[in-house]
Formats: structure tokens, C-alpha cells, sequence
């Protein structure tokens, strides 16, 4: 986007577009002699630049003033434009920007409107290209949805017009920049010891292990700390749309879908990349989200010597997983009877982490489900632990995590692998357990 200078004489009353005008004339300056990233050599470079700039057209500002409209102009040259700032502050969860005049962003699962604004829906446009350019992918009339990422991880979605009416939509489902742990989530009161040591036990003994929930209830944050319970010897192969997970495993393989950058382009999708996956040596395949028909290519790479395999679905409570997970199956388009989908279903699915964010905006897990085997034509399933809600408590929800007094169905299977989990942990009178994973 190319922003005319304005005139001199209006620069007081017009200084958003005057902003916009001179980190363009500064950009253009400084095209292909250094990498724009917010490094102290280049922050002085633009300062320079924009002294002149200043100069050029005419402007005088007082003192104050001028440093937070240079840091204002930097952020359109090195950064996100108006949105930086709420990028970088760690309180907020999630950057939604409605058109370029209204702003939300999530605090502690709370909404609320912002002050900033772009100057128009051309505004909007230039950094949702300068979001996406890097990665190889584009967005217009004629593509008007993308999905992206920025550096650190954060999920971005756009749309633009005509599929978005009002302007530019983009939102940003931000990562924290410190990888949460379990004992981060154990804090956060997201599940307890009891329940952390179960899964730990779980991934290491390579359980196929399905993460649900709604949006935004923190599947993806929860499958990267599933992750990073598998062994640092095992060979990862992680597949997403956008590239989000961060393992601190060595041996790690990242993939990524791409979508065509222009007419007759090559489109990559999740389901090429689990089908190609399956001839790199994986030991553990880890897949962002199945939301089509890579789960049928999913559940035999489980059934097929892949075990310990994770992923996430869209799902509201473990049952309706499975019947989420049949009709996911169904279009891959191979015309298989909903019985033989079942019992695929069954032999491949080990264990459902439901994840919710409940109203008072915190996000828990609500139950950690064993499947195990087929009944007549019904799966059969068996609650380990459940979030019990009691009601609320000074604006909080209010409740307790209880066992669901079952041996695990997988017992002898983690025995194998080393935990030897005490029985009380799943017994409903028991207290919580103390330590970690209980391992001969």
C-alpha cells in the first residue's frame, strides 16, 4: 500500500495517515539494505530516517509527543501497526480486530474493546500481508480466508472482503511466549497431580491419546504439554495447518500445509502430509487437528504400528468425540460401513482428554476417558478422573476433580512400560496422590 504524503498545512489534524505516509517513504528507503526487525541498530537506522522524513514534511511535534509517534511509525515498519502493543502484553490471550475501527482483545476470558484503530481497511490489509507473505501464502477477493502464524506460534485467521463485510477481519490466538508445563496447568488448577501423573504415565507408554474440546478451550496449549512428555530417543513427526507446537525434543520433524500462493498453485493438506508422514520413520505422529478426512489416515497409522500418536478434535464431551471422529472418518470419501468405522475407532483410540473453558473464562479438563473396545455395536468408554461442577463461588466456578473408582482398563499396559500407579489414585474416597509418576 502506497500512502500519498498529506498536506503539509492538515499534518496536525491527519497525523494516522501522515504516520502511515512516513513509515512507507522510510520503508521504501531502507528496502532490501536490512532485515526490519526491532534490533537496536535498526531502531536507530529508522530513527534517522524518520528525523528526516520529519524534516521533509514539514512537521514539528513537542517533545513527548514526537517519541511515541516515532515509536508508533516503528511499529508499522518492524512490527504490527496499531495491534503491536497488545501483541506484546502478556495479559492478553487473543487479538480480534473487527474492521479497522473496532478492536477486542481477551483478557482472562474476559472481552473487551480497545482504544487503537487502523486507519482503514487498506491499513488492515498491509499487515495481514505482512503476516502472511513470509510464510508463502496471500489473501484477496479471490482467496479472501487464510490461516497463518506468526514467528513466536500465535494463530492467526484473516478474511477479507467480500467474504468479510464490514473490512478486514483478523484474529489472533496468541501463544505465550513461556511454554507452559504440566505443573503449570496443575497450578492454574487446569487438572491435579493425580490426573497429571496418569497422563505422563499414558504418552510415555504410548497410548493414542485424542485432545477435545471447543475453541479456544486450550487444546492446542495442552497437546504441546502432552508432547513433551514423549521420550527424547523417539523420532516426532508433527503436522499442522499452521505451525504452532513447540517441542523441546531433538528429534523433531515439523510439517506444515500450504495453500496455493496463486491460480494453479500446489495445495498441500493435512491429509497428504499424515498419508506422506507414514514414510518418514515416525515413532510418534502428532497432528494439530483432524477436521476432515486425514482421521481415517489417522486411525490406521494408530492401528498400524504407530502408537502414541496425539491429536485434537472439535468435540463437547468424550462421547460425542467418537461420533465426531465417525463422521470426520466418512469424509475421506471411501464408503465404509459405520460399524467397521466403530471398531477402527475402537482398536485405534486409547484415551479422550476433554479440555473446556467454562463461563468464568478458565479453562480445565473435565474428564480423562479410557476407551476400551466395542460392545455389540457400541464403544465402550469409562471415566478415570471428571471435573465435578458444584456451582460458583465470589465469580469463580466452583468444584472438585474426582476419580471415577475404576481400574484403568490400560493397567498392565503402563505396568510395562514402568508406572506402577498406586489403585487409591482412582478410588472416589482417596485424597489427592503425593509425588510424580510412580515408576519400578
Amino acid at each position: 500500500m502506497t500512502i500519498t504524503q498529506p498536506d503539509a498545512t492538515r499534518a496536525g489534524q491527519d497525523l494516522p495517515r501522515l504516520k502511515l505516509w512516513l513509515a512507507d517513504r522510510i520503508e521504501a528507503s531502507l528496502a532490501n539494505k536490512v532485515k526490519l526487525e526491532r534490533s537496536p541498530n535498526v531502531v536507530q537506522l529508522v530513527r534517522d530516517r524518520f528525523k528526516l522524513a520529519c524534516q521533509h514534511a514539514r512537521l514539528t511535534l513537542p517533545p513527548d509527543e514526537e517519541e511515541s509517534f516515532f515509536n508508533e511509525v516503528l511499529d508499522e515498519i518492524v512490527g504490527y501497526g496499531p495491534i503491536e502493543s497488545l501483541l506484546n502484553d502478556e495479559t492478553i490471550t487473543e487479538v480480534m480486530v473487527n474492521g479497522p475501527y473496532l478492536i477486542y482483545v481477551e483478557r482472562s476470558g474476559k472481552l473487551t474493546e480497545m482504544p487503537v484503530k487502523f486507519v482503514d481497511n487498506d491499513h488492515v490489509q498491509k499487515i495481514i500481508n505482512k503476516i502472511v507473505e513470509p510464510l508463502g501464502r496471500h489473501v484477496d477477493a479471490q482467496s479472501p480466508m487464510v490461516d497463518a502464524r506468526l514467528p513466536d506460534g500465535s494463530r492467526v485467521n484473516a478474511v477479507v472482503p467480500p467474504c468479510a463485510i464490514d473490512g478486514p477481519t483478523v484474529t489472533i490466538r496468541k501463544f505465550s511466549k513461556d511454554r507452559f508445563t504440566i505443573q503449570d496447568l496443575v497450578r492454574f488448577g487446569s487438572l491435579t497431580q493425580d490426573m497429571a501423573d496418569y497422563l505422563e504415565a499414558c504418552v510415555v507408554s504410548k497410548l493414542n491419546v485424542i485432545v477435545s474440546g471447543g475453541t479456544g478451550s486450550g487444546k492446542t496449549t495442552l497437546l504441546n504439554v502432552l508432547s513433551g512428555f514423549i521420550p527424547d530417543h523417539e523420532r516426532i513427526v508433527t503436522i499442522e495447518d499452521a505451525a504452532e507446537l513447540k517441542l523441546n525434543q531433538r528429534h523433531v520433524v515439523r510439517l506444515e500445509t500450504k495453500q496455493p500462493s496463486h491460480e494453479g498453485d500446489s495445495h498441500v493438506t493435512i491429509r497428504q502430509l499424515v498419508i506422506n508422514s507414514l514414510r518418514m520413520r515416525p515413532e510418534r505422529i502428532v497432528v494439530g487437528e483432524c477436521r476432515g478426512g486425514e482421521a481415517l489416515d489417522m486411525l490406521q497409522a494408530m492401528n498400524t504400528g504407530h502408537d502414541g500418536s496425539l491429536t485434537t478434535i472439535h468435540a463437547n464431551t468424550p462421547r460425542d468425540t467418537l461420533s465426531r471422529l465417525e463422521t470426520l472418518v466418512l469424509m475421506a470419501g471411501m464408503d465404509l460401513p459405520v460399524q467397521v468405522v466403530r471398531k477402527q475407532i475402537a482398536s485405534a483410540v486409547n484415551l479422550i482428554v476433554q479440555q473446556a473453558r467454562l463461563r468464568d473464562g478458565s479453562r480445565k479438563i473435565t474428564h480423562i476417558t479410557e476407551v476400551a473396545g466395542m460392545e455389540g455395536e457400541t464403544i465402550v468408554m469409562q471415566d478415570i478422573f471428571k471435573f465435578e461442577d458444584m456451582g460458583e463461588q465470589n465469580g469463580k466456578v466452583a468444584g472438585e476433580y474426582a476419580p471415577g473408582g475404576l481400574r484403568p482398563y490400560y493397567s498392565d499396559r503402563l505396568k510395562t512400560h514402568g508406572f506402577n500407579l498406586p489403585p487409591k489414585m482412582f478410588m472416589k474416597t482417596s485424597g489427592p496422590a503425593e509425588g510424580g509418576p510412580r515408576r519400578r
